[in-house]
């Protein structure tokens, strides 16, 4: 199983015997170590932490994914290799290529598998989850009657309440949802260059400020996950709902928590890469459709 590692004080971190070195900078007593194989996630989230090249060499060989935090201790770069496949250049060439009929319709598999595991998320938390059948079932080619948006509006209302406003901005618990979709933005974006496909192209998502268009789209079903987590977090420490070392620690669990996936079952992190390859077979024909999680 592969492990995500939080690193909140000052720290060195180097290369030793295929293993990554946690040192104290003042003393240089280690304070820990992991074969970097077993490694799935890491989150930098000090001024005075320190990399060592190799290492970094070494986790982006073993396609670790490396998250950098800000001042504000949010996650605000992702280190990605420039090429993520030996097959690039034909892999992007399919990708650009790709029709609007197809991308449309690839788009109305993610809302439709979005809304699903929405409505699996508020039916086991014993919530109001029944008109998300018939959201779910009206989704049409490129979600032309905006599906997506009604299930949502339905979606927070009864996760958290009637006059919660989901936003990027917004109010507490939306800083807790920020943060889950942004580590999960970065598993998602550091797969899709890892399977040989630019990040920047969406199959929906179009913003030529957006790097990330494709992580945004194919994060959607994906969402849910990170929503289960945070309310779990609610519920068990429902005076807490500030960004606390224990509160990232608990959301870094989203690279590895099992999720049903071409019937199997697989960490996340696996998942991701599975849909992500999906896709490039849906654009090359191979298959019709994008392979997705589900809750389970």
């Amino acid at each position: 199983m592969k492990h995500s590692i939080y690193i909140g004080n000052p720290a060195y971190l180097k290369l030793k015997d295929e293993q990554m070195y946690i040192l104290e900078p003042s003393t240089n007593e280690m304070k820990g170590k992991i074969p970097v194989e077993d490694l799935g996630l890491l989150m930098l989230d000090h001024f005075q932490i320190t990399v060592s090249h190799q290492l970094i060499q070494k986790l982006m060989g073993n396609n670790v994914v490396i998250i950098s935090c800000d001042a504000h201790h949010l996650p605000h770069g992702i280190m990605l290799p420039l090429n993520g496949h030996s097959e690039y250049s034909d892999r992007i060439k399919n990708q650009i290529e790709a029709s609007e009929p197809l991308k449309k319709q690839l788009w109305k598999q993610t809302i439709e598998c979005k809304i699903e595991n929405q409505k699996e998320v508020l039916r086991r938390l014993g919530n109001y989850f029944e008109p998300m059948f018939e959201y779910q079932k009206n989704v049409k080619s490129g979600d032309s009657t905006n599906m997506e948006g009604i299930a949502a509006q339905h979606y927070w209302k009864y996760l958290i309440s009637s006059d919660f406003l989901r936003a990027r901005f917004g109010e507490s618990p939306n800083p807790l949802f920020n943060f889950g979709y942004s580590v999960l933005r970065s598993i998602v974006a550091r797969t899709i260059v890892e399977t040989g496909l630019l990040p920047v192209l969406g199959i929906f998502h179009k913003n030529k400020y957006n790097a990330y268009c494709l992580a945004d789209d194919l994060m959607e079903p994906y969402r849910p996950f990170v929503d289960l987590l945070v309310m779990n977090w609610l519920e068990n420490n429902p005076e807490n709902e500030e960004l606390t070392k224990e509160f990232k620690a608990h959301i870094l669990k989203i690279a590895t928590i099992d999720v049903r996936i071409e019937n199997k079952t697989r960490p996340l992190l696996a998942a991701v890469k599975t849909t992500a390859s999906s896709l490039y077979k849906c654009y090359t024909g191979e298959k019709r459709l994008i392979s997705f999680p589900e809750l389970i």
